[in-house]
């Protein structure tokens, strides 16, 4: 019997019952895989379970990922992180061992130059223990922490003067009657008198005061910030960037969107905001002037024949820019159901690597915390950036007459090197004239 099934494990693994040849407590198959059938009436039939060679091999027939040789613990690993992510830092843990961990639950957070990476845990059971570390740098596969199967209680932590102390109490000292002897009290001698040492002016002529270090905290950078503060200063130092200004009358495109906002709710499902009005000006720009949705790459020009608009989203861990692909071809509905989308999972931190990679151009919105004007900075690699501001009621000319409208400044930076000053002039004057008359993008004029 053992030779039959033995022969017949050869033929269907043999590769694998191969490696063992090497090792020198693997003789014979037959005698060995004899001692692999449990016995009973049903050892003829192989079924799919976790087998052990004699002698700790350390290879098994079947085995599950993350298990150890015992079945009982498991291992949680970094996963993938995307193809241009190759470590991350172990930013915080979610759960504490002894802690009860369901299968794909969330027990640590790595933070990556992106987005931020859940590591969940391979089976339900009992957190064990972490292997790494808070702070620490890790990569794909790194082992995090051990999840124990077993319900066994949470280890718990006793003091060493506990765990020292001795389980008798030693025996009392037995006090030793001694003779009385009297002794004197020495004299004590009253103390000098010192003269008070002069205190030192506070303030220096030669060294200014600086507030106390007391007052200070410091903390490492989240890795984040430190891509965000790395990219930033690579642009500045990279690009020639100039930025033209213009102002854009809001009056038609707010009245439209109070007209039509209930109708446009009630088909689409998603409120009609002004971000979407700007991305498809931005677009029909961005076909108009190309050389604005050009990039610079050593010594050639890419002109790329596709809009991907990015849009920076402020969250509480730093700024983030996902992007829309192929805005060209994506209508009023489908931009602001995109936009909702992302700056969705950009609030939660849900937002992928390949949400985020690439764009052609990059459209930010200061205005929503207030900002009157600013100068934004272009996000590599693209050439060009638009930024929104604020809407202010201020008095302007309007067939010779002073009125109140709620204005809005543009500003576009642009790299100077690529873009020339009339190119980015016109392409901030289509925008303007878009969002002043939106009936020019019914008819394409």
């Amino acid at each position: 019997m053992a030779s039959r099934i033995a022969s017949r494990l050869l033929r269907r693994h043999g590769p694998t019952l191969g490696l063992l040849r090497s090792y020198t407590h693997v003789r014979n198959y037959s005698s060995q895989l004899s001692g692999l059938i449990p016995a009973g009436p049903q050892s003829s039939k192989l079924t799919r379970r976790q087998y052990y060679f004699p002698n700790a091999s350390p290879y098994q027939l079947w085995s599950r990922s993350f298990a150890s040789d015992s079945g009982e613990k498991f291992e949680a690993v970094v996963p993938f992180m995307g193809e241009s992510v190759t470590d991350g830092t172990l930013a915080t843990f979610l759960k504490k061992p002894g802690d009860r961990v369901e299968a794909d639950e969330a027990i640590a957070q790595i933070e990556t130059d992106k987005v931020t990476i859940d590591v969940s845990s391979p089976e339900a059971g009992v957190l064990e223990k972490y292997i790494a570390s808070e702070g620490d740098t890790v990569t794909p596969g790194t082992i995090v922490a051990i999840v124990s199967k077993s319900e066994a209680p949470a280890e718990t932590h006793v003091a060493p003067s506990e765990e020292a102390a001795p389980k008798e109490s030693p025996p009392a000292k037995v006090e030793e009657k001694s003779p009385k002897v009297e002794a004197k009290a020495p004299k004590v001698e009253p103390p000098k008198k010192q003269a008070p040492k002069p205190t030192p002016s506070k303030t220096s002529p030669t060294e200014p005061q600086l507030p106390p270090k007391e007052r200070e905290r410091r903390v490492a950078m989240p890795r984040l910030r430190k891509r965000i503060a790395n990219r930033l200063k690579d642009s500045q130092n990279t690009f020639a960037m100039l930025t033209t200004f213009n102002e854009v009358d809001m009056t038609n495109l707010m009245k439209l969107r109070s007209d039509y906002k209930d109708e446009f709710v009630k088909k689409h499902g998603v409120k009609l905001g002004l971000m979407s009005c700007f991305v498809k000006a931005a677009v029909s720009g961005l076909q108009n002037q190309p050389i604005v949705n050009a990039v610079i790459d050593g010594d050639d020009i890419i002109y790329r024949d596709y809009v991907d608009v990015s849009v920076a989203v402020g969250t509480s861990k730093g700024l983030v820019v996902p992007v829309i692909r192929d805005a060209d071809t994506m209508n009023f509905a489908d931009i602001e159901k995109g936009i909702n989308n992302l700056a969705k999972k950009a609030t939660e931190g849900a937002l992928s690597i390949d949400e985020m990679a690439g764009g052609t151009f990059t459209i930010s919105n200061g205005g929503v915390y207030g900002s009157l004007i600013s100068t934004p900075i272009i996000n590599p690699p693209q050439s060009a950036i638009l930024g929104m501001h604020s809407i202010v009621q201020r008095p302007v000319v309007v067939d010779g007459n002073i009125l109140a409208r709620p204005m809005m400044y543009l500003a576009l930076t642009y790299d100077h090197r690529l873009i020339d000053g009339r190119e980015a002039v016109y392409f901030l004057r289509r925008i303007k004239d878009l969002v002043e008359d939106p009936r020019r993008f019914l008819l394409d004029i």
